[in-house]
């Protein structure tokens, strides 16, 4: 498993509509959509900042460039819907989506408490 953290900044005035997607994202349909691009679990939380309010998301999954690929290309409803959905809100492209992962892990601690 690879697991990464990044942040995507909330455009201005977008943050009921992210307020919104993220409640969205507790259906079914979102859960088919992750276990499609293989991702195994993914923590997204609101940090608002003095700068502005950033989503700032971990996923961990089996093969995370190719889930970013899936993104970038599905023609599932539901992911088309998303994409035009994280554009909206976050400016995120869909040349973005099919670029490598957007963050580099530096550190992976793991206790053996588990």
């Amino acid at each position: 498993m690879e697991c990464i953290v990044w942040s995507l900044p909330i455009l201005p005035g977008k943050l009921e509509a992210w307020k919104a997607l993220a409640e969205n994202a507790k259906g079914e349909d979102y859960d088919r959509s992750r276990k499609r691009m293989g991702v195994v679990r993914e923590v997204v939380s609101l940090m608002q900042t003095p700068e502005g309010d950033f989503a700032c998301i971990f996923q961990e999954g089996k093969d995370l460039a190719k889930a970013f690929q899936m993104a970038a290309e599905s023609d599932d409803p539901y992911d088309v819907w998303f994409r035009d959905q994280i554009k909206e809100i976050h400016g995120l492209t869909l040349e973005m989506l099919q670029g490598p992962p957007p963050a580099v892990v530096a550190v992976d601690y793991r206790s053996d408490e588990r």
